[in-house]
């Protein structure tokens, strides 16, 4: 039974007299699957925000349903069952981080040596143990997006809801998160993770959904942009004229434009007489890649053919 459902889910908000009325989402179905990593994405205003928001039941559809583990969202504790990282998280900045994560302890009803060690165990994950007694009023925005998730994590949740949650930490800090999703997937949480850093997505999600204007476009899996078939072989080259995209494709060879040149997907059987050909034809060869398409192409690629 999936963790998550949204069942033709419509919401539209009235901004005001004399003001029109915009629809956030329209006719929403998706699924998110226990323990796994599922990714939304889409332009901005696709509606992202509005869409954790109902799985956080701080709003409500205006029609369709919303399931938490096969009951109706309004049924159930699901505040309880998450934890949640806004976008932009606000947290009382006179206290120290320390004092924040105590404070959540005990309004979330945790027993004090539970409190003091997830404090402990979650502050030197992400390091910040060195400073749970500095005002959050002196850290800097990564060490707050960090705390930000201890703050969201505390409780042990089963369903992690993330918005943005490498925003502005450095390669260091984007690490130290990147390895808890990990952590937090093999310990059979649910993780709904959102952002605009699409190679994040692409490397942690196991299912992807790409929304624009309020609708579900499409959904991707890893092989959708990790490999093309038995294309294992992937080469950027120089611009190539007709003839030589014909001769690589009698060869076994796909090709497409990339950037200011071609990029080709060969098999290991085609490999060699193309590499072959493409030698004797003076073909430049700019450099290999592991996939045939990322998930930034599909994302421009899908939304560009909505729009149109």
């Amino acid at each position: 039974m999936p963790d998550v459902v949204f069942d033709l889910i419509s919401k539209t908000y009235n901004p005001g007299l004399f003001k029109k009325k915009v629809q956030a989402v329209k006719g929403l179905s998706f699924e998110i699957r226990q323990g796994e990593v599922f990714g939304l994405i889409g332009p901005n205003g696709a509606g992202k925000s509005t869409t954790i928001r109902m799985i956080l039941g701080l709003i409500r559809p205006d029609s369709g349903r919303i399931l938490f583990r096969g009951k109706p969202l309004r049924e159930t504790t699901i505040q309880r069952e998450v934890g949640y990282l806004p976008e932009n998280p606000y947290l009382y900045d006179h206290l120290t981080l320390l004092e924040l994560l105590q404070f959540c302890g005990k309004t979330s009803g945790i027993e004090p040596e539970q409190i003091k060690r997830r404090n402990q165990e979650l502050m030197e994950k992400l390091n910040l143990s060195e400073a749970q007694k500095r005002p959050l009023r002196t850290f800097s925005k990564g060490m707050l997006q960090r705390a930000g998730i201890c703050f969201a994590l505390l409780h042990d949740p089963s369903i992690v809801v993330l918005d943005e949650p490498m925003s502005g930490l450095d390669p260091i800090g984007r690490r130290m998160v990147f390895d808890l999703i990990l952590e937090l997937k093999e310990q059979g949480k649910t993780i709904f993770f959102c952002s605009h850093i699409l190679n994040d997505v692409e490397r942690l999600c196991d299912r992807i959904a790409l929304i624009n204007k309020g609708q579900l476009i499409k959904q991707f899996v890893r092989d959708d942009f990790l490999q093309d078939g038995d294309k294992t072989v992937f080469l950027h080259t120089s611009i190539l004229d007709e003839i030589q995209q014909q001769k690589i494709q009698s060869l076994g060879g796909c090709i497409r434009l990339e950037g200011e040149g071609h990029l080709l997907a060969i098999s290991d059987d085609d490999y060699h007489s193309v590499n072959s050909y493409l030698g004797k034809s003076n073909v430049k060869i700019l450099g290999c890649r592991s996939e045939w398409m990322s998930l930034e192409d599909l994302f421009i690629k899908t939304v560009k053919e909505q729009d149109q």
